[in-house]
């Protein structure tokens, strides 16, 4: 019997016969030919080659050339005979899986911010974004600035991308496309074991990480103090900025120990100067002082750097002669009659007799 002879042509339409179609939404398996500056060619072996446009690949993922990647197809064929491939469809399907699962596992993962925004930091991982609100950063990366000042805070955050962050996932919702992370939930529970080893009472030392018109905020070992305006210095503070700086290294005192927050002060660490210029003081004692501050029940007097005495608008007599505004002026210095010290409450009190008005 003779043998049949088998053609080219038979062949090639046997070879093209075995080859599996490609059916979109389907995942293959492929290694990259070529890294072009719009697009990656993908080599399928029998089943062709196949493109991703290259702003479709992630951006914190790396690939090189002959890396080996999984892409899900898009379009079977396009004009120029190759398939629309995915790289991110396909990671995301993979990636979803992990990022719920670590969600679930509460994990402690690294990201690497790629942008920011005055809400917080953008975040991509396992190839799904996410997003970082400022509300969630950690105390040693919060930006504290003034509410006003936007523009602080978006180069505060500007500073963290590109830097690692340890997170936990705090929601995640596939069909929302949604992915919350939180730097305060990845340190709080080397918080609570820092916040056990504290004490009222204590001196620590911090970095400053914020200075607003109510006090500076404190990084303390990634625990947040606060150093209120008033526990800056013995010395009536106007401006906090003046005393410290963002970035500077303080020392101060715990009065207080909040859920989350330490309650600072600095002045606290020295010696109340009060105490020891009010003994230059009598009951009955003319003294000369500039008037700092004056308000509807009286005006603030210092009498020396100190000590800011009080003459209370029951001094001033009555009707219009009793009115603050009209008988002091802001920064001008007078005579006055020391009326009574208190050295348990640290207050002065003057009197101002009529020979002195205006």
């Amino acid at each position: 019997m003779a043998k049949a002879t088998v053609t080219m042509d038979e062949l090639l339409a046997a070879a093209d016969a075995g080859a599996k179609q490609l059916t979109a939404g389907e995942v293959v398996t492929g290694t990259i030919l070529s890294l072009r500056k719009h697009e990656v060619l993908i080599d399928l072996g029998a089943q062709g080659v196949g493109f991703v446009p290259r702003r479709e690949v992630g951006f914190s993922r790396n690939i090189a050339e002959g890396d080996e990647v999984t892409a899900s197809v898009v379009d079977t064929e396009l004009d120029n005979g190759m398939s629309l491939l995915s790289l991110r469809k396909a990671a995301k399907d993979r990636g979803w899986e992990e990022v719920i699962a670590k969600l679930e596992a509460g994990e402690i993962i690294a990201v690497q911010p790629y942008d920011a925004n005055r809400g917080g930091l953008l975040v991509e991982y396992e190839g799904i974004r996410g997003f970082l609100p400022v509300s969630q950063l950690s105390a040693e990366h919060y930006p504290r600035v003034g509410s006003s000042d936007k523009d602080e805070i978006l180069q505060r955050l500007n500073t963290l991308v590109g830097r690692d962050l340890k997170v936990r996932i705090l929601d995640a919702d596939r069909k929302a496309n949604k992915l919350i992370f939180s730097e305060k939930e990845a340190v709080k529970d080397g918080l609570a074991e820092r916040f056990e080893k504290l004490s009222v009472g204590d001196t620590v030392e911090g970095v400053v990480t914020g200075v607003v018109d109510f006090g500076v905020f404190v990084n303390v070992e990634g625990i947040e103090g606060l150093v209120h305006i008033s526990e800056i210095s013995w010395e009536r503070v106007n401006n906090p900025g003046d005393y410290v700086k963002v970035g500077q290294t303080i020392s101060a005192k715990i009065i207080a120990i909040d859920k989350d927050r330490l309650s600072l002060s600095m002045k606290q660490l020295t010696q109340d100067p009060w105490l020891t210029e009010v003994d230059k003081f009598a009951k009955g004692d003319t003294v000369e002082g500039t008037v700092t501050r004056i308000t509807p029940f009286g005006a603030f007097v210092q009498i020396s750097p100190a000590i800011e005495a009080l003459v209370h608008v029951s001094e001033l007599g009555s009707g219009s002669d009793a009115d603050p505004e009209k008988v002091f002026t802001l920064n001008e210095r007078k005579e006055f009659v020391v009326l009574d010290i208190d050295k348990d409450n640290r207050k002065i009190s003057l009197s101002f007799g009529k020979k002195n008005k205006k």
